[in-house]
């Protein structure tokens, strides 16, 4: 299988409702780094996976939607825990659905992975992968 890695970031602000979330509960920011990966068990025609740039260039737009924002305020989440596991799923939707509608160009239709991880830290992380197709 052969894979190919992007990776940007978001600035957000938050809070979570459980006590699982000890003080989190309260509104905190948190900064994610994001990487994004692509799987596919054969090159295309030009022998790459996908387009790094147009792969890099959603994965800045979507970033950029979440940025600076106070996910609390957007109706979207309303009621929801917007969990690293949680957001990183968020993203590798969001990846999908333009991979569907083939803004990543005509090679990424052999995808048939995606990976997104969001990286709390330097000690923890959290991942969704989904199968594309």
């Amino acid at each position: 299988m052969f894979s190919v890695t992007v990776r940007d970031h978001i600035m957000i602000a938050h809070s979570f409702s459980g006590e699982v979330f000890g003080p989190a509960q309260r509104l905190h920011g948190a900064t994610f780094v994001v990487d994004a990966t692509f799987r596919r068990p054969e090159l295309d025609q030009d022998n790459i996976v996908v387009d790094i740039g147009l792969a890099s260039e959603k994965l800045h737009a979507i970033c950029g939607s979440l940025s600076y924002q106070n996910l609390d305020d957007d109706p979207e989440f309303a009621g929801v825990n917007t969990s690293t596991e949680f957001l990183a799923k968020l993203i590798a939707d969001r990846l999908a659905v333009r991979i569907g509608a083939g803004e990543l160009g005509p090679g990424a239709t052999g995808l048939t992975g995606l990976e997104v991880t969001l990286h709390e830290s330097h000690i923890a992380w959290a991942s969704y992968e989904r199968t594309l197709r």
